[in-house]
């Protein structure tokens, strides 16, 4: 017994973690002042304060808490100094039910026996009170430290609707989707991850709405993590998604409350997680990355318009180099003849094949957005567009490039900037095309492009089809893909909600 003891304190030494078996509640002031000392011994942030009543100097309590998480004025004035005044306190074993109930002037207050849950308590922001002669301690919520206002993410900029955005509170949070959905079934469940940052996540979804094999799936996803700390939602993104080396975004993110909001009410499920603005929602499919919030905010010509440039200017961006390195050096029979004469003359004298000079010009895109993004702000908008401008009219003065590589790698530039959502997934497919046009010309192209869509229709996203909303017959279950219809048109939810009736949601696939 002795050594399996021993072997899970050595065990809980190892990840990090507190053996608090070894700890146990005792009715001395003295003892448990000594045991939380222990628990949080090198720490210099943990602050004790011993108090007693001043009409019965046997009645003495003590509190501890972390300085900086705590709000100081509540301890001050709803805990130690009402305990000091008051005047029917004395000793017994029911001192804390009095002080709890009749004393402490807080709207959260709980008692517990057990030390885990005050070393949590005291981490989190709370106050723990002990009282001597009795076996407990109580738990007050006192947290106070410092929290970003609510403003409008950066990255989802948005023309019309709602401007606020998530912050790093996670009761922030969820206060901010409780006001979008007014609503008993509005339901919440946390969790805790992270063996060393034992960091709080909530997982939200309307019950009468979700699909209780997602859930059930989810919540057996998000118990195999086993990690030493989660400090932004990606970590567990890349933990919990279908297909661990997939390319393609599979789960979707976001930091504005009405997305949010929108994907609950088509029967989704999200996942917020406490110290990021990130939040998760899933299923996510592939006509997700077309979609952008104004969509759904703004005349349904205007919003069907914007997302079929979307999606054509994503089918661009990953297919110009390709097309243009296929017909500039297998078909050149393909190009009208003016036009192959001017390409030809304008390359007279670049060192270069006109795949490698594209496969350069592309990556040196890449560097000048990279350092742009992560250069100070007001610096970094004036190098990228000083450093396009002025590389790109020496690197064709110097011959090179040609000046059409230039106008190639721009057009390329700028349609892969009009979908930030599947960044990451164009550049690959950009160069995969590329790769397989500079080898088999147009052919090659085609054979990638085939290549493409197999692996598309192979995704899944928490057992939802990829494609789903895509490769639908139905006029209602394609009333939001590659154009917007309008709101009267949209009665139904998505085909992956396990109910279908009237539809009342924004933000989605519909």
């Amino acid at each position: 017994m002795s050594d399996n003891k021993n072997d899970e304190q050595s065990l809980a030494q190892q990840n990090g973690t507190i053996d608090y078996n070894q700890y146990s509640m005792d009715r001395s002031l003295a003892v448990n002042i000594n045991t939380i000392t222990d628990i949080f011994k090198d720490d210099d942030t943990l602050i004790s304060r011993q108090f007693s009543n001043q009409n019965q100097n046997s009645v003495k309590c003590c509190i501890f808490f972390i300085d900086g998480m705590v709000n100081n004025k509540i301890i001050n004035e709803n805990i130690i100094m009402p305990i000091i005044i008051n005047s029917i306190l004395c000793p017994t074993n029911q001192l804390l039910d009095l002080i709890q109930t009749q004393v402490i002037v807080s709207n959260d207050v709980k008692q517990t026996d057990n030390f885990k849950d005050v070393s949590e308590a005291i981490i989190y922001g709370d106050t723990v009170l002990f009282a001597d002669g009795v076996c407990g301690a109580l738990i007050i919520s006192t947290k106070g430290w410092q929290l970003r206002s609510v403003s409008e993410p950066d990255t989802e900029k948005a023309l019309r609707g709602p401007r606020e955005g998530f912050t790093e509170s996670i009761m922030i949070n969820l206060s901010l989707i409780r006001r979008k959905l007014l609503t008993s079934d509005l339901k919440f469940k946390f969790k805790t991850f992270g063996t060393r940052t034992n960091t709080k996540a909530c997982i939200c979804y309307l019950d009468s709405l979700v699909d209780k094999k997602l859930l059930k799936e989810l919540d057996r996803r998000l118990n195999k993590i086993d990690i030493d700390g989660v400090l932004d939602t990606n970590y567990i993104s890349e933990l919990i998604k279908d297909s661990p080396n997939c390319s393609y975004k599979t789960i979707g993110v976001t930091e504005k409350p009405d997305i949010v909001a929108a994907k609950l009410l088509e029967g989704r499920v999200a996942l917020i997680l406490d110290g990021t603005p990130v939040v998760l929602t899933m299923p996510y499919l592939f006509i997700e990355n077309f979609q952008s919030g104004d969509d759904y905010y703004l005349n349904y010509y205007f919003a069907s318009f914007g997302r079929v440039i979307r999606i054509v200017g994503f089918l661009i961006s990953i297919s110009v180099p390709a097309i243009y390195v296929a017909l500039t050096t297998f078909h050149r029979e393909m190009i009208p003849t003016t036009l192959a004469l001017n390409i030809a003359k304008s390359r007279q004298g670049v060192p270069f094949p006109t795949f490698i000079e594209c496969l350069v010009m592309l990556l040196v895109f890449e560097c000048i957005r990279e350092t742009g993004i992560r250069m100070p702000s007001n610096i970094g908008q004036a190098l990228s567009v000083v450093g396009a401008l002025v590389i790109g009219q020496a690197a064709v003065e110097a011959k090179f490039v040609s000046a059409p590589m230039v106008i190639i790698v721009a057009i390329t530039a700028i349609t892969g900037l009009m979908n930030p959502g599947i960044k990451g997934t164009s550049i690959l497919l950009r160069y995969s095309l590329l790769i397989f046009s500079a080898v088999l010309g147009f052919y090659g192209y085609l054979f990638g492009l085939i290549g493409i869509l197999i692996n598309i229709l192979s995704i899944r996203s928490f057992g939802v089809k990829y494609t789903s909303q895509i490769t639908a017959y139905k006029a209602q279950d394609m009333k939001d893909n590659f154009i917007r219809a309008p709101w009267w048109f949209m009665k139904t939810r998505p085909k992956f909600s396990h109910v279908n009736p009237v539809r009342s949601s924004q933000n989605g696939d519909g």
